[in-house]
This record gives C-alpha cells, sequence and structure tokens, in this order.
C-alpha cells in the first residue's frame, strides 16, 4: 500500500519543489510515493479573464499537454518511469528556467525530456491526443474531491487507503528541504494531514521558489 499520492501540474513550481521534497524523503525513509495528476487546466477551466489572463492560460495548457504525455507512460510503462519523466520536465522547465519552451512548442520541449528519460521519443505526439484527457480529468476531480475546490497543486494523500488517510494542498514551500529538515518537515505535515478535525494552516506567500 502506497505511503503517499502525490497529484501534480508538471508546470507549477511550487508542486515541483514540493515534488523535490517528497523525493528526497522518499530516499532516506523507502517511501512508497504514486505519481498522479492534477491539471491546472481543468481546475481552472471556469475561470474568467478577469482571473485567468492569456498567458497563464497557455501555462496551463501545455501543463496539460504534458500531462497526456505522462499518461501515455503511464498507460504503456508505470510509475516509476512517471515519476522519471516529471524529473525530467521539472529539471528543464523550472531549474533552467526553460518553461517557455514548453509553452511555445509543447511536442518539442517533451520530446527532448522523453530522450532524457529514456523513454521513446515519439511519445511526444500524445501532447496532442486529447483522448487522455478523461484519465487526467477523473485523476484530477479525485484530488478535489478529497479536498475541496479552491485549490491548486500540488495536492498529496498520506496514507491513502487507511483509516487515518488524509488530504491537503501543499505544503507550498519556497525552497526544497534537504536531509533530516525534510524528513522532520514531513513527519509534522503528515501528523497534522492524518490528524481528524484539522482543515486548514495558510499564511501569505512572499516568498519566490528556488529550484537549487
Amino acid at each position: 500500500m502506497a505511503d503517499l499520492e502525490f497529484f501534480f501540474d508538471p508546470v507549477c513550481p511550487w508542486a515541483w519543489i514540493t515534488s523535490r521534497w517528497a523525493t528526497e524523503v522518499q530516499g532516506h525513509r523507502g517511501l512508497d510515493v504514486v505519481w498522479r495528476f492534477a491539471s491546472l487546466a481543468i481546475i481552472n477551466e471556469e475561470s474568467d479573464a478577469d482571473n485567468l489572463d492569456e498567458d497563464k492560460r497557455a501555462i496551463f495548457a501545455s501543463g496539460l499537454a504534458a500531462l497526456r504525455v505522462m499518461d501515455e507512460v503511464r498507460l504503456r510503462h508505470s510509475n516509476d518511469e512517471v515519476a522519471a519523466l516529471y524529473t525530467e520536465v521539472g529539471m528543464l522547465a523550472h531549474r533552467d528556467q526553460r518553461r517557455s519552451e514548453l509553452v511555445a512548442d509543447p511536442v518539442g520541449f517533451l520530446k527532448e525530456v522523453l530522450g532524457r528519460a529514456s523513454l521513446p521519443i515519439e511519445y511526444a505526439a500524445e501532447a496532442l491526443n486529447v483522448a487522455h484527457d478523461e484519465a487526467i480529468r477523473e485523476s484530477t476531480e479525485l484530488a478535489l474531491e478529497r479536498t475541496g475546490r479552491g485549490v491548486g497543486t500540488p495536492i498529496l494523500t498520506f496514507r491513502p487507503g487507511r483509516p487515518d488517510e488524509g488530504s491537503f494542498f501543499g505544503p507550498v514551500i519556497a525552497t526544497i528541504p534537504r536531509g533530516e529538515v525534510a524528513v522532520r518537515l514531513w513527519d509534522a505535515v503528515e501528523l497534522v494531514a492524518t490528524t481528524g478535525g484539522m482543515i486548514e494552516l495558510k499564511r501569505v506567500n512572499k516568498a519566490k521558489p528556488r529550484f537549487d
């Protein structure tokens, strides 16, 4: 049984930082992490122009394109390959500040990251295949059922399928915790997520994301 289900959109920088924290703890604790999809394009599809400008819509659309390719990888390979592809997308889009290339040319960008992940580059064509959208929508809706609407990514479910299962949007963190700090933060967030009655813990974000 998995220790964590991690719902992400690959264009979200905050989800990327949280995912690196999860993989850091995974290395220390041997956690079983299932990587699942939560499309910001789907989450925000009813937002009006006042809340979501064209630039953001284009970014979210490129995230959906990347998730289509990841869904193809999920169908043909395994969770490990989805994780590997997410790692490579994040390394280029966020760490190397190349997300604009994904927005401008999803197929070309995804060919590069598929090659880096040792996956067939022809999967990049799936970025345009809307047949994947049903599965992505189902995964996104599942995440929102667990947290309620009005949230973004990442969404984390701790101890999925167990009596003390708990889900939250976040944590949203500006830097990637490492070593003992990462493990201590994990224990604290897992305790909060799986403690009955805990609903929300929040403060205004004043930090910019760092990917190092």
